[in-house]
């Protein structure tokens, strides 16, 4: 099956059909609230459960094994979630769980009290909540392999860029970060989804930089 058949499929094996593909799409993109809930409300949040911040974070990526555990035992599938995924781990949940890995192992590395906090770990989560689903519509679409994977890469080198203004990322992580990210999504594998691989490869690279950073 090719790339542009593989997403022609997996829309019509949504539940829901097109609007489930719709509304996964939009709640895919809506991720990318979570950066400003935890910079901005985790502590608030946080609190109301006397927990830190990280210890939240946590908390909610425990909480989402354990719902997904229950999801795949009884076979429930929500709208946008497709066929495939009714006893095999959700895309939803290795997204939460990769979004949850990323905060918990970076934010250490951001310093506390700092303006531009998140300069490490907002730009890998946008870079996945809208460098994914620009990929795979442009597939849809039918556009060139080559035109899809230059989308990605400047989608996630642009949100690299903005980051690099907006936070103080250095700019010539988006040099790296941008191919790299674009590459993660590549992988169509049965045992973990892209949600992950574009999150944890990424994290896994910034990892080895982060001490000279």
């Amino acid at each position: 099956m090719s790339e542009i058949e593989y997403e022609v499929d997996h829309v019509k094996h949504s539940v829901g059909g097109r609007s489930g593909h719709i509304f996964r799409r939009f709640f895919h993109i809506s991720m990318a609230a979570i950066p400003w809930l935890y910079y901005v409300h985790g502590e608030a949040l946080a609190n109301i459960a006397s927990l830190t911040p990280i210890q939240f974070v946590s908390l909610f990526g425990v909480a989402a094994i354990i719902l997904e555990i229950f999801r795949m035992k009884f076979g429930i599938l929500i709208v946008g979630q497709r066929e495939y995924e009714k006893h095999q781990t959700s895309a939803l949940a290795w997204g939460t769980v990769s979004i949850a890995l990323t905060l918990i192992a970076l934010s250490p590395w951001e310093g506390s009290g700092d303006t531009h906090a998140g300069w490490l770990t907002i730009p890998i989560i946008l870079s996945l909540t809208f460098g994914d689903p620009a990929m795979g519509e442009a597939r849809r679409m039918g556009m060139d392999n080559r035109l899809v994977y230059a989308i990605g890469t400047i989608i996630c080198g642009l949100i690299w860029l903005g980051c690099g203004y907006f936070l103080g990322t250095p700019y010539w992580m988006a040099l790296l970060m941008g191919p790299l990210t674009m590459a993660a999504e590549l992988p169509k594998l049965k045992w973990i989804d892209d949600n992950a691989t574009m999150l944890l490869i990424p994290v896994a690279a910034v990892l080895m930089i982060a001490p000279f950073l």
